[in-house]
């Protein structure tokens, strides 16, 4: 069975013992198995899964859904894991500016993030709930995070962050039109919206480059720490 053309794409593949998995497959050939693995035949990676050739009864292509894990040029977007807290607690926690127009800062202490973290797994399992770590090119570094909720009658609410040390890279635009193509194409969700700060102008130029068009501006609609902005309404919906 040639495997080479699933290479990167989102896929469910049942072994011969009955057994499913599904993600997005990344092949492994024969030299680098045996290497590695002690393996003579080549094969696919779903996660931390080896599916040796000769143990797949039957693999396909599929349409990713859910929080599944979607790959832009510099980042894996993946679900969120317990060990991440840490890094999320350093990078968003302790730094007021990453909450600076928002006032939402779940991950002021380890605690909280530890608990926010296990709230996110948890609701995998919950229709129209999706919740993305940015790891920068999938070596576990947690750059940022995205996520869509709030989901009523055909429209949900994106929402971002990236750290500081991983700003200006365009990472945030990455992850939201990959984000944005999901919740359309893949999950049929007619319209998705966000909204910002007025005064934030690096968020409003994201939300811009990814296609997402102002619709209303509601004037001292947001209070954050006794300041008050005008809050902007963003809307994307597919073409």
């Amino acid at each position: 069975m040639s495997l080479t053309e699933y290479d990167g794409k989102y896929v469910r593949i049942r072994d011969v013992h009955g057994h499913d998995f599904t993600g997005r497959a990344r092949y492994g050939n024969a030299n680098l198995l045996a290497y590695e693995w002690g393996v003579d035949e080549d094969g696919v990676f779903i996660g931390d899964a080896l599916i040796r050739n000769s143990q797949i009864d039957s693999i396909e292509e599929i349409a990713p859904h859910g929080t599944a894990e979607l790959w832009t040029e510099h980042l894996v977007l993946r679900r969120y894991r317990p060990d991440d807290a840490e890094q999320l607690h350093q990078q968003f926690g302790s730094d007021p500016q990453m909450h600076e127009y928002s006032g939402w800062n779940p991950y002021r202490t380890l605690e909280m993030a530890q608990d926010t973290v296990r709230r996110f797994i948890d609701s995998y399992d919950r229709a129209y709930s999706y919740s993305w770590i940015m790891d920068a090119n999938g070596d576990d570094v947690v750059a940022g995070t995205i996520g869509a909720y709030d989901y009523d009658d055909g429209q949900i609410e994106v929402g971002f962050s990236v750290g500081q040390a991983w700003q200006g890279r365009g990472f945030a635009t990455e992850a939201l039109k990959a984000v944005l193509s999901h919740l359309t194409k893949n999950e049929g969700i007619a319209c998705v919206t966000a909204w910002c700060a007025a005064e934030n102008i690096s968020l409003r130029k994201v939300l811009e480059k990814s296609g997402m068009q102002l619709v209303d501006t509601e004037k001292g609609g947001l209070t954050v720490d006794g300041r008050v902005y005008d809050k902007l309404i963003y809307e994307y919906r597919p073409a």
